[in-house]
C-alpha cells in the first residue's frame, strides 16, 4: 500500500456573501476531489484544540500523528532545522518576517500593509537580512536567510512567552495597537523599531519577530508508524518538521508557497517518491492559506482548482492500477472574512483503493449516499467526527 497525504493548507472557510453564501471549496471546480468524495470516507477532524493557537505548526503536527500537547515547542525550531541551523539547548529560535509598514515618524504609528512585503523575492530578501544582521546582529542575536519573506532569528540564551502577534493577523492595523512591551519581548521590539529606521526606503521596510520556541526531539515517523515517509513543501516550517521526524525532505524547484508555485513539479515529486521506495508522502501546499490571509476570494478558488488539476488528477492517473490510500484535508481553516486561522474542525476525505483496483471506503464505513462533492458541508453531513486530531493518522494508516 502507498499513502498520500494531500495537505491543502487553510482550505476550509466560511460561506462568503460575494460567492452567494457558499465557500471556496463549494465554488471551486475540482472534479478529481469530487469524484473521490462519492467513494471515500468524509468527515470532520478537530486538528487544534480550543485552548491552543491554531497555527500551522500545531495543526500539522496533529495531522502527522504527533500530540501537540506533548511535542509542540513553538514553530521556529522547525524552520531553523530546515535552514540547517543547529540550536543549543539555551537558544530560542524566532520567525523573522520581512514586512511592509506604512510611513510614519514612529514605528508604533505605522500600519501593517503587507506581512509578506508584497511577495518579496528571496534574492532581494537575502540582501536585506544580511543588512539587518550586519547592523543589528550580535553575539546574542543572529539573523538567517530563509525563503521569500520567511526568515529566522536565533537568540542566544533567549526568552520565551514573547506575546508578539503574527504579522498576518494584523494587516491594516496600527502597530502600536497590536504590541505590548513586557520583560520578555522588550529587546526584540527594540530590534523591530531599529529595523524600521534601517530599512526605511526598501520594499520590506521592517522585520517582525514572532513564533518563538526551543528545540525538542520528536519520535521518528518510521519508528512511530513503520512507514518510510517523505515531506514535500515550499515552506521551512514543514521541511523542518520533516527533518525532526526523520522524513526524506524533498525540495521542488519553483515551489513558492503561493499561486505561482510549481504544482506539477510537486505532484511529480510525490509520484516519484512513492514509486522509488517511500511508503507515504506528505504533500503540503500553502497557496490556499496565503490567499486566505490576503482576503483573495478568487485566488483561493483558483488555488483549489490548480491543486485538483495539476496535483491530484495526475497523481490518480499515475497510480490508477495500484493499491493507494489518500487523505485530503486542510490543517486548519483560514476564513477569508477573518484573514487568519481558526480552531474550527476541518473536513477530511480518506480514499482507499484495494489491491484489486476497486474503490472502497476506508475502515469499512459506508460512503455518504449521494455525496457528489468534497466540501465543509458534505464532510459535516457524514456524521463522522474525529475529536482528537492526532488520532487521524493512525486511522488513515490502519489496514
Amino acid at each position: 500500500m502507498k499513502y498520500l497525504v494531500l495537505l491543502c493548507d487553510g482550505m476550509s472557510d466560511y460561506p462568503i456573501e460575494k460567492l452567494g453564501g457558499i465557500t471556496p471549496m463549494q465554488a471551486a471546480k475540482k472534479p478529481a476531489m469530487d469524484r473521490l468524495a462519492a467513494v471515500s470516507e468524509l468527515g470532520l477532524v478537530k486538528t487544534v484544540q480550543d485552548h491552543m493557537k491554531p497555527g500551522s505548526d500545531v495543526a500539522n503536527l496533529s495531522i502527522l500523528g504527533y500530540d501537540p500537547e506533548l511535542y509542540y515547542s513553538g514553530r521556529s525550531p522547525y524552520e531553523a532545522a530546515s535552514m540547517g541551523i543547529k540550536l543549543a539547548s539555551s537558544d530560542v529560535a524566532i520567525r523573522c518576517n520581512l514586512v511592509k509598514l506604512s510611513d510614519a515618524d514612529d514605528f508604533r504609528d505605522a500600519v501593517m500593509l503587507s506581512y509578506c512585503a508584497d511577495d518579496i523575492h528571496t534574492d532581494e530578501a537575502a540582501e536585506l537580512i544580511a543588512l539587518v544582521n550586519t547592523n543589528l546582529g550580535s553575539e546574542q542575536f543572529k539573523f538567517y536567510t530563509g525563503i521569500q519573506y520567511r526568515h529566522c532569528l536565533i537568540w542566544k540564551n533567549g526568552k520565551l512567552n514573547l506575546n508578539i502577534i503574527p504579522p498576518h493577523d494584523i494587516t491594516g492595523r496600527r502597530v502600536g495597537d497590536c504590541i505590548e512591551v513586557n520583560e520578555n519581548n522588550a529587546e526584540l521590539l527594540a530590534l523591530m523599531q531599529k529595523s524600521y529606521k534601517l530599512l526605511k526606503s526598501k520594499q520590506a521596510n521592517s522585520i517582525w519577530l514572532w513564533g518563538e520556541g526551543k528545540s525538542r526531539d520528536l519520535p521518528l515517523f518510521s519508528d512511530k508508524y513503520n512507514k518510510k515517509a517523505a515531506m514535500i513543501s515550499a515552506v521551512d516550517l514543514l521541511k523542518g518538521i520533516g527533518k525532526f521526524t526523520g522524513m526524506d525532505v524533498i525540495s521542488v524547484p519553483g515551489a513558492t508557497g503561493y499561486l505561482d508555485t510549481n504544482f506539477t513539479g510537486k505532484s511529480n515529486a510525490a509520484i516519484n517518491a512513492l514509486k522509488s521506495g517511500a511508503d507515504l508522502v506528505y504533500l503540503h501546499i500553502e497557496a490556499p492559506d496565503e490567499c486566505g490571509h490576503r482576503g483573495e476570494v478568487e485566488g483561493k478558488i483558483k488555488a483549489l482548482e490548480l491543486i485538483d488539476e495539476l496535483v491530484l488528477a495526475p497523481f490518480l492517473e499515475a497510480f490508477k492500477d495500484e493499491k493507494i490510500k489518500i487523505l485530503i484535508c486542510p490543517d486548519h481553516a483560514t476564513p477569508l472574512s477573518l484573514r487568519t486561522h481558526t480552531n474550527d474542525p476541518v473536513p477530511y476525505l480518506i480514499y482507499d483503493r484495494s489491491a484489486s483496483g476497486g474503490n472502497t471506503p476506508c475502515g469499512g464505513s459506508s460512503p455518504i449516499k449521494g455525496a457528489k462533492t468534497f466540501t465543509e458541508e458534505t464532510a459535516k453531513a457524514s456524521g463522522n467526527f474525529i475529536k482528537i486530531g492526532h488520532t487521524l493518522m493512525e486511522k488513515f494508516l490502519d489496514e
